[in-house]
């Protein structure tokens, strides 16, 4: 059994620095555009299909990841707090518990009781009873109450503030992250739309959220980027940051310097729930970078863009593109699957932005699986920071899909691809040879939302084959060629898993919650303006 390490959530991390039939297309999301589809017909696509569920023996093995995949969650869950640990060893015993918390991992454990609830994995009582539960607590934990926000760390077992790591008893500066708190905002959304029991302490504890405590009108990215969180009080030995209030409300807080610039992020969620609730303007989407500019000055990255300028209310934002194996993709920092996907769990994206994510995201899923199996020949393919089978955590994605160019790599040997940028510079590693791919199954299970033969083949073949598999559903990551396994869950990656499940198998339960009526009305025009320079190169 490994031994318990301390292991950040991706988000967290962030922010301190084929051979089976097709599973049926339920749950994908419209306007699934190719590219090459006229923007009208897109453009028109409603914003869900119609359900067809998978056949036979593919239907009942998919219920049956899920339902391993909650055993898993309900083996973090402290009983009587209702709140998930961050992480578990294999044996889900209480004692392989992490012994701590985020709002991340206690969103993603609501949001994947309704879709126990939805799979008939819980009953609708057990589902109210446990996310009331839960709610309760988050409403008696400490918190910046001018905001309403969160901070990043909690004993699951008592539901108090951390102040030192359970692990080692180090220093810990309780800090507010934006992300962590806009995947905990997503929740209490979903599970006011979706559960009539605990609707009412949902909307108590959302209606209590600030967005724009987090909004820099001043930042460098006009007209205004979310910071990466704030600290109550400035963390000794800490110079980046400042002291600021964005709100008006409650004494100066210790803001960080850096900011969430980049769109294809797991970090926009915060972004659309400022723009939903009114408390961030529009134009704010725009003001993030698609990617940097394609001129020399901006040649440190390892591919030069294409693309052109457009504007869109009033900002001018530049459309540039990667290109991977015939494609035009926008890159994340990172070139992972949960940056690309996890905010599209939420918001139908690929319907709402038929001309920006209804491009980008099939054809990200597309270079992710061509990676894995054709460039790097894995065998195996899904790529996204998860527990690293060889140490605690690592951020793995593809690299030539990242813009970041000390890489987030697929293999455990960081092999880094650098194509040069144009004839500014030349390439250092253009044509690599590939070590240890190292994949995991939650980046496969939100490819499910896009790809869902390949990904249903993929994740058998993962199961069979490499057995990364246990009592609590798949491991979080495996190693290809040596056959290393990460034998533990994670939380966050379980509740992906859970979310894009939800969608697939159970008609957009968690886009439909998510998404209402208000919610298309202020966020779908925003988005559905927006035409990135992603197709076919």
């Amino acid at each position: 059994m490994a031994t318990s390490q301390l292991i950040l959530p991706s988000a967290s991390r962030r922010q301190l620095l084929i051979g089976a039939t097709a599973v049926a297309a339920t749950g994908l999301t419209a306007g699934r555009a190719v590219a090459g589809t006229p923007a009208s017909a897109a453009t028109a696509a409603p914003a869900f299909i119609g359900s067809s569920k998978p056949g036979g023996g593919q239907s009942a093995r998919v219920h049956r990841w899920a339902a391993d995949t909650w055993h898993s969650l309900v083996a973090m869950t402290d009983p009587k707090t209702g709140l998930p640990a961050d992480n578990i060893n294999e044996g889900l015993g209480a004692g392989d518990r992490s012994g701590y918390t985020s709002p991340t991992n206690i969103g993603g454990y609501l949001w994947s009781a309704i879709v126990a609830r939805e799979l008939g994995i819980i009953s609708k009582g057990e589902c109210t009873k446990r996310l009331t539960q839960t709610l309760r607590t988050l409403l008696r934990m400490e918190h910046h109450e001018p905001s309403g926000m969160y901070y990043n760390w909690y004993d699951e077992a008592t539901g108090e503030k951390l102040t030192t790591w359970p692990t080692d008893g180090n220093r810990v500066d309780p800090f507010l992250s934006s992300v962590d708190n806009g995947w905990l905002g997503a929740a209490l959304k979903v599970v006011a739309s979706a559960d009539r029991g605990a609707a009412p302490l949902a909307n108590r504890l959302f209606g209590r959220m600030r967005w724009d405590a987090f909004y820099d009108p001043n930042a460098s990215r006009k007209p205004g980027l979310m910071h990466g969180g704030f600290y109550v009080v400035q963390p000794p030995g800490r110079t980046d940051g400042f002291y600021g209030n964005h709100i008006g409300v409650g004494p100066d807080v210790w803001l960080t310097n850096h900011h969430y610039d980049t769109t294809v992020s797991e970090t926009r969620i915060t972004s659309y729930l400022g723009i939903i609730t009114g408390q961030v303007p529009k134009d704010h989407y725009f003001a993030m970078w698609r990617t940097f500019p394609a001129t020399c000055d901006w040649s440190w990255p390892e591919m030069q863009p294409v693309g052109e300028n457009r504007t869109y209310l009033g900002v001018d934002v530049y459309e540039g593109a990667y290109t991977y194996r015939g494609m035009h993709i926008v890159p994340g920092w990172g070139g992972s699957m949960f940056e690309e996907l996890m905010p599209d769990v939420f918001v139908p994206e690929s319907s709402w932005a038929p001309r920006s994510w209804g491009l980008n995201h099939p054809l990200h899923v597309r270079a992710q699986r061509e990676h894995g199996l054709d460039e790097a020949g894995y065998g195996y393919w899904g790529f996204s920071p998860s527990s690293d089978p060889f140490a605690g955590y690592r951020e793995y994605g593809v690299d030539q899909l990242g813009l970041n160019p000390d890489g987030y790599f697929s293999d455990k040997e960081k092999t880094n691809v650098d194509g040069g940028f144009g004839e500014c510079r030349e390439g250092t590693n253009p044509t690599p040879k590939f070590g240890d791919g190292v994949v995991t199954p939650h980046a496969a299970f939100l490819a499910m939302m896009h790809e869902p033969a390949q990904a249903f083949a993929n994740l058998a073949k993962i199961q069979d084959e490499l057995k990364a598999y246990g009592k609590g559903g798949f491991f979080d990551a495996v190693a290809t060629r040596s056959g290393t396994i990460a034998r533990r869950y994670l939380s966050l990656d379980q509740a992906m898993v859970m979310g894009a499940i939800g969608n697939v198998m159970a008609d957009n339960v968690i886009r439909r919650a998510f998404s209402t009526k208000d919610v298309e009305r202020a966020l779908r025009p925003v988005i559905g303006m927006e035409e990135f320079g992603a197709g076919i190169a």
